[in-house]
């Protein structure tokens, strides 16, 4: 407690130093103008082939810069699963957990190789066109239905912190120390007026790129959560949601292409450059997220780390201030992640039509009314995270780009017995054995009784 009331005055300045950082982002020249109109969901924005090494936009010309680019994929693959890697580490000590983090992030790395490989190739517009010219409307549907699942998964992840956390931080507010019912400190209620409020108004926006703002501001209280939760013992305990939650925290594949788009001048090299200084970035804070919560809490951290600062002293202002950087961060979060699974929907069953209002709200209302039923009934966090993390998530790292790298690129091109198409399909086949692996060992789990998923916070 006394390490929290020590760091207070230097992380209130670097707090506001960051702040003046993130305004300077959204003052900055480097805005994408996206003039999409009302072109088909369908319609691709790369050249054919005859021009492979510099993709050309046929519907808008990327104006984002490098920067901004890495700033954009790495908010994308930043999510709430930084609050599950403690509890991660906790389950398998730190130099297992550090390697399998790495493994995980290399095979991200690749795999984005992979689809930029194949998008040079033919010319997209998403994942699930992607996936149309690879296997026609059978790898267009379960593209889409993989990045459904999986943003689903996110998103209902995000409105479970706001669940659990917002109660306790109007609680601290008010200083309650015995709610006596009051629906104001009703979890469920709250994360419906956050929905309706906050969330479902962001989400009608026309455009991703109207987000960028949020985006930022989000990101930047999730810099100041992995400053303020910052003692070695190592053990090896297996746990069946580890993996998982790894593979769940960096799954950013759906938001690759659009950001390809937007780039400027664009090239396969330079958007790869993106993707290896985001994810780079990225692990770095998750495992110093990880090894900070780890430290300060050994075998009693839980599934929500922030559920477990709060046990310290719940009025604490160090503490509070994270708790509210968090929540506005999962909250902003949301509609950035709305986007993609309505995108898939309207590629799934809209695939030929222009923009239409009425369309675009009700998809959104849809989606919003399902997950909050999902928050208020589903059992915990971990579940989420793991089931989710088990099943979509090793498609569109591991085995979708593989196939679709196998099926797409030329055989006069690679044969299939190249040494990048066996490459390729070993990928394939160990995003195969993840996912049965993965899925097996949470179903022992949980009929052994010994979940953790069950329980609630």
């Amino acid at each position: 407690m006394h390490i929290f009331k020590e760091k207070k005055k230097w992380i209130s300045k670097i707090w506001i130093y960051g702040m003046c950082f993130f305004f300077l982002l959204i003052f900055s020249p480097h805005r994408t103008e996206n003039t999409e109109a009302n072109l088909p969901e369908s319609q691709e924005f790369l050249s054919g082939a005859d021009d492979k090494k510099t993709p050309r936009f046929t519907d808008f010309e990327g104006k984002t810069s490098f920067g901004m680019s890495v700033f954009n994929l790495g908010n994308a693959i930043m999510g709430s699963g930084i609050l599950g890697l403690a509890y991660a580490m906790a389950n398998t000590g730190v130099v297992l957990f550090l390697l399998l983090l790495t493994v995980v992030a290399v095979l991200s790395s690749y795999s984005i190789h992979l689809l930029l490989k194949s998008s040079g190739i033919v010319g997209i517009r998403a994942y699930e066109q992607l996936g149309y010219r690879a296997f026609g409307t059978p790898g267009k549907m379960a593209a889409g239905i993989a990045i459904t699942l999986q943003n689903i998964g996110a998103m209902s992840s995000y409105l479970y912190i706001v669940k659990y956390e917002f109660p306790l931080v109007i609680q601290a507010f008010l200083m309650v120390d015995k709610p006596a019912g009051e629906w104001y400190l009703d979890g469920n209620y709250l994360v419906i007026i956050v929905s309706v409020a906050v969330i479902l108004p962001l989400a009608l926006m026309k455009q991703l790129g109207y987000l960028g703002y949020t985006s930022g501001f989000s990101l930047s209280c999730m810099v100041f959560f992995l400053i303020s939760v910052s003692p070695l013992t190592i053990k090896y305990i297996h746990t069946a949601y580890t993996i998982p939650i790894l593979a769940f925290a960096f799954v950013c594949h759906p938001e690759v292409l659009p950001i390809y788009t937007e780039l400027r001048n664009p090239t396969k090299k330079k958007m790869q450059h993106v993707s290896n200084i985001s994810i780079a970035v990225m692990y770095v804070m998750y495992f110093l997220a990880a090894l900070f919560g780890y430290l300060t809490f050994y075998d009693e951290v839980e599934a929500e780390l922030l559920h477990t600062y709060s046990r310290i002293d719940p009025y604490d202002t160090l503490i509070l201030c994270v708790r509210v950087a968090v929540l506005t961060a999962v909250t902003l979060t949301v509609p950035i992640v709305l986007f993609p699974v309505r995108r898939a929907i309207q590629q799934m069953m809209f695939p030929n039509k222009t923009f239409y209002w009425p369309r675009h709200i009700a998809i959104a209302i849809t989606l919003l009314t399902f997950i909050n039923l999902l928050v208020i009934f589903a059992p915990n966090i971990l579940g989420i995270f793991g089931v989710i993390g088990a099943t979509s998530a090793p498609c569109l790292i591991f085995i979708f780009p593989a196939v679709f790298y196998i099926r797409i690129v030329p055989k006069e091109e690679e044969p299939l017995r190249s040494f990048p198409k066996i490459l390729a399909a070993c990928f394939a086949g160990i995003g195969f054995l993840f996912m049965i692996m993965s899925l097996s060992f949470i179903i022992i789990d949980w009929t052994s009784g010994s979940s953790k998923a069950s329980s609630g916070h």
